[in-house]
């Protein structure tokens, strides 16, 4: 089986995941080192930047091309920091864009030069194909939560609390279905970071000294996305509109993260199954915010419970997945399904970037 190296980058900005695992794309035999690797403050404002424009932006963009640089920097170091050998790396690349009602998801990277620079063989651009076929083009982990829980009670339900959340469920004969189900820890994040200059609520301090306004919330909530129909997708700021018309600016800090982290829960619990999971399991940075964890308790009929408790690994989860997903690149298998994108068939994607 291949020895595969995910990398992961997500809508939260904070950082490049890296973890090692040998695998066909359809089985993990074996897991390896992870590691985290953080954005420092001036990249992280820089891709917040890009991520407001980056409708306008153009490919040769001055800003663009300077943060595709520093992004391989990071990419190489988390990399060289796990210290064991690969024959292939997953590489996912910087979400500044994601539209695919547009026929479009933008992924920044150079995958032909950290292929150069790493001496290994790189899978990468895995969304394009599904969103040309009509798909969403997220999310991308179910099949993998599908190959971890194939010995878990079922009907299953994996919850991923990134900038967006999303959410795999996985029935009783491992049928899959995906989607992604309101905002994660994005606005949050944003809102903490305005008001405080942090990059997160760590601990859910600050929205646990305030109190949800029950008003903004209820306009978020009435926001038609949530009303239509799976499989679909977000884009980190798809929200952003819809934020600034509720009267959340309105609010003190407290009140304000205490209704966005209020708005994460109650749009994960608005998400419909064809049967009720009979256990939640979290991953992603929202499962270390105990505010969110508590409100997704008293919300979901079921017990919610993060991944380590199954023994998985929560911080390097989608790296894995990148790993396990490179390698379905390199046999040509789907990675992606009607129930879990909307995509008319199976199909698979990606394509690999040598070295010389």
């Amino acid at each position: 089986m291949p020895r595969t190296i995910g990398l992961m980058s997500g809508t939260s900005l904070d950082g490049v995941d890296a973890a090692w695992l040998d695998t066909d794309g359809v089985t993990v035999t074996a897991f390896g080192p992870t590691v985290t690797v953080p954005y420092d403050l001036v990249l992280r404002r820089d891709l917040r930047t890009i991520l407001d424009v980056a409708a306008t932006l153009a490919p040769d963009d001055p800003r663009l091309l300077s943060a595709v640089e520093r992004l391989l920097d990071y990419h190489v170091q988390a990399v060289e920091a796990l210290g064991c050998p690969a024959d292939l790396v997953g590489f996912h690349g910087q979400t500044i864009l994601h539209q695919p009602h547009q026929g479009r998801t933008w992924q920044i990277g150079d995958a032909a030069t950290l292929a150069r620079r790493l001496g290994v063989a790189v899978a990468h651009d895995f969304r394009s194909a599904d969103v040309a076929a009509g798909g969403q083009g997220a999310p991308f982990v179910p099949v993998y939560h599908g190959a971890l829980a194939a010995d878990l009670p079922k009907p299953l339900a994996v919850l991923n609390i990134g900038g967006v959340a999303n959410v795999t469920w996985i029935g009783g004969d491992g049928a899959l279905l995906a989607f992604d189900t309101g905002p994660g820890n994005g606005p949050l994040d944003d809102w903490v970071f305005r008001h405080t200059g942090q990059g997160f609520d760590e601990d859910g301090a600050l929205a646990r000294s305030g109190e949800v306004d029950e008003d903004v919330l209820a306009r978020l909530m009435a926001n038609p996305y949530f009303a239509s129909p799976n499989p679909k997708s977000l884009d980190r700021l798809d929200f952003a509109k819809a934020l600034e018309e509720s009267g959340l600016s309105a609010l003190s800090a407290a009140d304000g993260a205490a209704t966005l982290a209020g708005f994460t829960v109650a749009s994960i619990a608005a998400a419909r199954f064809p049967e009720a999971p009979r256990r939640w399991l979290v991953c992603g940075g929202g499962r270390l915010n105990p505010v969110l964890m508590e409100g997704l308790r008293r919300a979901l009929a079921a017990p919610v419970e993060p991944v380590e408790s199954v023994g998985w690994n929560g911080d390097a989860l989608e790296a894995q997945c990148f790993g396990f997903l490179a390698a379905r690149v390199l046999s040509g298998l789907p990675l992606s399904y009607p129930s879990t994108t909307g995509v008319p068939a199976p199909m698979p994607g990606g394509r690999i970037a040598g070295f010389s």
